[in-house]
């Protein structure tokens, strides 16, 4: 039957993360570093909001663009907690989780013969969702020795008139890097120069472990130009209960919700509801959170270095992304032989872009015990190959 699927579709390749995490559920006491959700619950006062509201029989939809309640909180946590402002009711709209938020952006401004910039390595999703929407993709390629961060001379390299959008995703998935507001002005002039709107996906914006995190829609002449990207997945442990946003000019929301409507209709209720009692309750069991990844951040990088391997200092999110080189080991093959030698999951590099080969991404969202159980288990592994 596959003569029946589009082409794009059909030769669209499947996640480079899910491939081994297949592997992984065959499979009897593996430690799996691979998957990028909290090992915390959901805040208890979160999860009582949620409850509550069924019990009360809340299970109908809301408007399209969300809970109005929700958006004007919102609003008022990203003015305060980022500088921005934003009306609640024509520039903010909830989607079922950030990754619909990224598929919206991508569809509503994107086109047949548009290109869409996307930093290497980065998260999986950027350049399939802009395949599905008609446009070509463009990697630009990041370094550990600049620290993963995009620079004004790589975008350069790769422009063409035919870029209409640049993916921003700091910090990072897989690196962990993190852009400064020095390292984004620069960005900001190109963008203005070449006439780009931006899709900045601030999802582990709260996970920032040194100095604050700037948003680039906070930065002049950038506010109409960026589509903010975010949700409650990452930084309240609610991957689950699928609440994200996307922020933006009130003409390119109205875009994208004509499309939500069609497809989604609107976010889960209970979800919304959830969300909206995390950001005003939640946020000391956040801060918790926050403070215990950063302990795991330092565990790991420690670690990878005293195995023998290079391992970037990660300043946001919660992934190590150590360079593997030293074993002569493509990526790909390390995790293959990791898993199979000593149960141990991580994802190859290469899942996120062309830049990974080298490296492995590892999760540190797992508890301090599986942390170095797995660090024991990966050393003996490269030690063998060091030898």
């Amino acid at each position: 039957m596959n003569r029946y699927l589009a082409s794009h579709v059909a030769n669209l390749p499947p996640s480079g993360i899910r491939k081994f995490f297949d592997l992984v559920a065959t499979m009897k006491d593996v430690i799996s570093l691979g998957v990028g959700e909290p090992d915390f619950v959901t805040p208890w006062t979160v999860r009582e909001s949620g409850i509550f509201s069924l019990e009360q029989g809340q299970t109908m939809y809301t408007s399209n663009a969300g809970l109005l309640e929700l958006r004007e909180e919102l609003a008022h946590h990203l003015n305060v907690s980022l500088g921005l402002s934003y009306d609640p009711l024509r520039e903010i709209l909830i989607t079922t989780g950030a990754s619909e938020a990224v598929d919206l952006v991508m569809r509503a401004v994107l086109e047949p013969g548009n290109i869409v910039l996307v930093p290497d390595p980065s998260y999986v999703s950027y350049a399939p969702c802009a395949t599905l929407a008609g446009a070509g993709v463009r990697y630009v390629p990041t370094h550990a020795q600049e620290n993963f961060r995009l620079r004004v001379e790589d975008l350069a390299k790769v422009y063409s008139p035919e870029v209409k959008l640049l993916v921003l995703s700091y910090p990072n998935n897989p690196t962990g890097a993190i852009m400064q507001r020095e390292d984004l002005l620069p960005i900001a002039e190109f963008v203005k120069q070449h006439d780009l709107l931006v899709l900045a996906d601030d999802i582990y914006s709260d996970l920032t472990y040194e100095g604050t995190h700037t948003s680039f829609a906070s930065l002049p002449e950038m506010h109409d130009r960026t589509l903010f990207v975010s949700g409650f997945s990452k930084s309240y442990a609610m991957t689950g209960w699928r609440i994200g946003y996307v922020a933006g000019h009130p003409d390119l929301i109205s875009g994208m919700t004509k499309i939500h409507q069609y497809t989604m209709l609107c976010a889960p209720i209970t979800g919304q509801i959830a969300a909206l009692e995390a950001l005003r309750s939640a946020s000391e069991a956040k801060n918790e959170m926050v403070s215990a990844y950063d302990r795991r951040r330092r565990l790991m990088v420690h670690g990878f270095r005293s195995m023998g391997l290079d391992c970037f200092e990660p300043l946001g999110a919660f992934y190590v992304f150590p360079d593997i080189s030293k074993t002569k080991l493509s990526s790909e093959s390390f995790a293959e032989e990791l898993l199979k030698e000593e149960k141990v999951a991580v994802v190859p590099g290469t899942a996120f872009g062309p830049s990974g080969e080298g490296f492995i991404r590892c999760s540190y969202a797992y508890s301090l015990e599986q942390l170095e159980e797995a660090l024991e288990r990966i050393t003996r592994f490269v030690q063998r190959r060091l030898v």
